[in-house]
């Protein structure tokens, strides 16, 4: 395969796997309910267990503290933490607040710089199966609270992470099996 060819295939790869659907549902200076979906070539329990285990995996390490997405980890229990343990930097993320395997994981927090605003949110994993076979994946978060910050131009930033999240999962999903 010549170059120019290996780079088209591999264009079409990351593309086939980014997010299908961005969007901005709502925003405000305190606010926002972000949306982005993807389509994946397994079944909904496949890509449950790849959420919730290998999280590590998928995340890009540019978005954690501790620079190394190995450190992450997901409870998937009522309760349960979405942690990110690295010695003594320890983050609770976000909190498992409701699970129902194959379907949905709710977690509540603020993520990145909005848990040190004050923000918090509600964020959602949907899955369920996608038309022509395999399981769409929607990433829906709201987050909101008092700050004396006007967020509102961070969130077009906030959504394009969330799409790179997203993202993460859908390839690690969408790899050839070895």
């Amino acid at each position: 395969m010549t170059i120019p060819s290996r780079l088209a295939a591999l264009t079409l790869l990351l593309t086939a796997s980014l997010p299908a659907q961005a969007k901005v549902l709502d925003v405000a200076r305190d606010g926002f309910t972000l949306e982005n979906s993807v389509t994946v070539p397994v079944d909904a329990m496949t890509a449950w267990k790849a959420l919730v285990n290998d999280v590590g995996q998928w995340w890009p390490a540019a978005h954690t503290w501790s620079g190394k997405a190995a450190n992450l980890s997901i409870q998937a229990q009522a309760g349960g933490c979405f942690c990110e343990i690295d010695g003594g930097l320890q983050v609770q993320h976000m909190s498992v607040s409701f699970v129902q395997p194959g379907k949905l994981l709710r977690m509540l927090g603020g993520l990145g710089p909005l848990q040190g605003m004050g923000m918090s949110g509600t964020m959602e994993w949907r899955l369920a199966a996608a038309k022509d076979g395999g399981t769409t994946i929607t990433l829906w978060y709201r987050a909101g609270g008092y700050t004396p910050d006007d967020i509102s131009g961070f969130v077009p930033v906030i959504d394009k992470v969330q799409g790179q999240q997203l993202g993460g999962l859908g390839r690690f999903l969408s790899k050839p099996a070895q």
